[in-house]
């Protein structure tokens, strides 16, 4: 995800696009935060497929880049569905051989629970959603059309489009391994690590911004030791979090056997980081962070969603402690350092009943996957 893993041109195109973007009104938020323009910008470049297969309309990049485009976007609070557009909803029609999206189109990811619900972000403002079912002891991918499935939208803690698929209905699609939708979690697991680290950079850039032009007691607030504690404290989170997530992203890249243990420990130390990062951030500013006009609480509240987003903080903990102790003396050196020639032992995601109900399922009801939390709204879906 870190600058040296990207092509200098394309992180030079990619910031240049989003600085420029950043602070502009979206031109239909409203009910949702979706910005259409932005999103046709980011087609026209070939960005909104940046990792999808140069053979289906893709541009061919590889895990850092599109680790590099989330992150500067979450940097600057804009709301494009690039995630489940590109990494997950690209990579997953790829992998079954389902058509891939038109281009300027807006593709999502469902993951049904056993109960037949599931989060569907963005799917208020998409074209299809590529439903993902358990079929016996096996899944199943369909493409489907929005006003085929009951829906509840609403949004998530910083106002992002957030659904519920309530019902979905029959569904034929394609059969795949339980593998392959474990896959498609971790995948959007990283990814949203990697968007909290973005989030909390321009956490701690405003901070470091107001203390060094705030006055207070006829002294800036960055020369209080105390301000300088709360900053220094932040920033020292999210530069673990981003070097636990760059590790991932390597892993990732390369396709290595321990990507669970790197993933479980970058979301672990992000979701940590956000806690403290939002904390102290809000503190150094104030009152004047929380208001509308202050961009502070756009990175603040969309880093405290995004952790409890494809698996939630305290199964991600719980998954690092796991893996770790079922390692053993022996192997767990070789963990810690990303080492490992075979699959990492005491993995289990949560995505069926079972005794270990890992990071996907639910807080509430281990045998449901985790989905997206959301604030219902009083819209809704017809078949």
């Amino acid at each position: 995800m870190s600058a040296r893993h990207v092509d200098p041109l394309l992180a030079e195109t990619i910031d240049s696009v989003l600085g420029d973007r950043r602070g502009r009104p979206a031109n239909d938020r409203g009910a949702t935060s979706f910005d259409r323009d932005l999103w046709a910008s980011l087609t026209d470049l070939g960005f909104a497929r940046l990792t999808s297969p140069e053979a289906s309309g893709g541009s061919g990049a590889e895990w850092p880049d599109g680790a590099y485009l989330i992150r500067r976007l979450a940097f600057h609070a804009l709301d494009v569905p690039q995630v489940e557009h590109d990494l997950l909803a690209g990579w997953l029609l790829d992998r079954t051989g389902l058509p891939a999206a038109e281009d300027g189109g807006v593709d999502t990811v469902c993951v049904l629970g056993v109960d037949g619900r599931g989060a569907a972000p963005y799917a208020a403002v998409a074209d299809r959603v590529i439903l993902v079912r358990p079929d016996g002891d096996g899944w199943r991918v369909a493409v489907v059309a929005p006003a085929d499935l009951v829906l509840e939208h609403g949004t998530n803690l910083a106002g992002e489009p957030r659904s519920t698929v309530v019902d979905a209905g029959p569904m034929r699609g394609v059969s795949v391994e339980r593998r392959l939708v474990e896959d498609l979690l971790l995948r959007g697991a990283l990814a949203r690590a990697a968007q909290i680290c973005g989030a909390l950079e321009r956490a701690v850039e405003l901070s470091i911004e107001h203390a060094g032009t705030r006055v207070q007691f006829g002294r800036r607030l960055a020369d209080f030791q105390a301000v300088q504690a709360l900053i220094t404290d932040a920033a020292a989170e999210a530069t673990l979090a981003r070097a636990a997530v760059d590790g991932a992203v390597d892993l990732a890249a390369a396709g290595d056997p321990g990507l669970p243990f790197a993933v479980a420990a970058a979301r672990s130390c992000a979701g940590h980081a956000a806690s403290v990062v939002t904390r102290n951030a809000h503190q150094v500013h104030g009152a004047i962070g929380t208001t509308a006009e202050h961009d502070l609480h756009k990175s603040t509240t969309r880093a405290l969603a995004w952790r409890n987003e494809y698996g939630h903080l305290h199964g991600w903990d719980d998954a690092v402690t796991t893996m770790a102790v079922t390692a053993g003396g022996q192997a767990l050196w070789p963990l810690l350092l990303f080492h490992l020639r075979s699959p990492v032992r005491g993995w289990a995601p949560g995505l069926v009943p079972g005794p270990k109900a890992g990071p996907f399922a639910s807080p509430d009801d281990p045998r449901e996957p985790a989905g997206t939390a959301s604030r219902p709204s009083s819209e809704a879906g017809d078949r």
